[in-house]
């Protein structure tokens, strides 16, 4: 369960601008969801493969590259239907709870 919210919510991210491996982390960790770098480039790897993601290479000024990480339009479609199964789960928890 916790991997399905790890990727939507790098999608998120993801989907407001292109952003570099680091940025996605620290904004993990401020939204207190810790998460290695283990953990996150098998998971965009996959989803580069599935279509769901694409990367440019950016220079960087104070080092190598680095590969930044955008939506395709799979990747749109794909980041709708997951917040559309998030809205119903929300919902069926929140029913739950009363």
């Amino acid at each position: 369960m916790r991997k399905g919210y790890l990727e939507y919510c790098i999608l998120l991210i993801i989907n407001r601008k292109p952003v570099y491996v680091s940025d996605i982390i620290n904004e993990l960790k401020e939204a207190r969801m810790i998460v290695v770098e283990g953990t996150l480039y098998p998971l965009l790897s996959r989803l580069k493969n599935n279509g769901i993601l694409s990367y440019q290479w950016q220079e960087s000024a104070s080092g190598p590259p680095r590969k930044y990480y955008e939506l395709t339009e799979k990747g749109r479609a794909f980041l709708a239907e997951l917040e559309n199964g998030w809205e119903e789960l929300r919902a069926a928890v929140e029913h739950l709870k009363r």
